[in-house]
């Protein structure tokens, strides 16, 4: 392989927001915000809206999620000035 042209692919926390679920795993994603782990090693940690912990297919719960509003998010970026 080619150097220098590969994303870095490392450990990486996601933190599910809405069902407070954290898990590690690899990825190639990252992040400024830290946390430290179970294993007291820090890693970067994403924040995300769902995961297998709080989505409806898994979980066998109807939920209602409305993260801040995505049709006013988008309208009020996208509306002519």
């Amino acid at each position: 392989m080619r150097e220098g042209i590969h994303p870095k692919y490392d450990y990486v926390v996601f933190w599910d927001q809405s069902s407070d679920f954290k898990f590690l795993t690899k990825s190639t994603m990252s992040s400024k915000d830290t946390i430290v782990w179970e294993d007291g090693n820090t890693y970067p940690v994403l924040k995300i809206e769902v995961s297998s912990a709080s989505h409806p297919f898994y979980t066998g719960k109807k939920m209602f999620l409305d993260t801040a509003g995505r049709v006013e998010k988008f309208n009020k970026r996208y509306t002519k000035k």
